[in-house]
Order: structure tokens, then C-alpha cells, then sequence
């Protein structure tokens, strides 16, 4: 997912325009982690990036993306970018040897 989000719309509170992209952002997120894992794959990881526009976007982690979309609300941005790219995850071996 590669989006801008605006946070103008003449009839729609800002705030309702908040709760429908966290859901929307939600809802993307579970579609993919329920897809078919490739063999040798343990999980889907994703790489998240966040910021005015594409151009000046930072990466941030999966689970501030609630924080920095509730961030622009409250600096009353008129419109944000959000990209969620999946990649396959695969978990460190723990070394257990006492």
C-alpha cells in the first residue's frame, strides 16, 4: 500500500476521517498476514514509511503507525503519506546452550 491520505473533506469531521484510515490501515495489514506463507518463510514482516509527502517520507515501525497518524491529525495536516510494503520475515534461532 502506497496511499496519501487527506484529512479535508467538505462534509466528513476530521476526526471520522481519522477512524476510517486507522481501520482501513488495519484491515490491510490482516488481509496480508492471512495470505500463504512461501516455504522457509515464518511470518510476513512489513517495512512501513510515514510522512507529509512521498518525497520526505521516514521509516518508522508497524506499530507507531496509529501514533503518527494521530499525530498529523492533531498538527492538522491537510493530507499525510503511508506505504506498507510486505516482506517475508524469518525468526533468529535462539542459542540455548546452558
Amino acid at each position: 500500500m502506497k496511499k496519501t491520505f487527506t484529512l479535508t473533506h467538505p462534509k466528513i469531521i476530521v476526526a471520522r476521517l481519522v477512524e476510517s484510515i486507522k481501520h482501513d490501515v488495519k484491515k490491510y495489514i490482516k488481509r496480508e498476514r492471512k495470505k500463504k506463507l512461501p516455504e522457509g518463510v515464518d511470518f510476513w514482516d512489513f517495512d512501513c514509511k510515514f510522512g507529509h509527502t512521498a518525497e520526505d517520507s521516514k521509516e518508522i515501525h508497524l506499530s507507531e503507525i496509529n501514533k503518527y497518524i494521530s499525530q498529523a491529525e492533531s498538527e492538522q495536516l491537510k493530507s499525510f503519506y503511508l506505504e506498507i510494503l510486505v516482506k517475508p520475515g524469518y525468526r533468529n534461532k535462539k542459542n540455548l546452550e546452558s
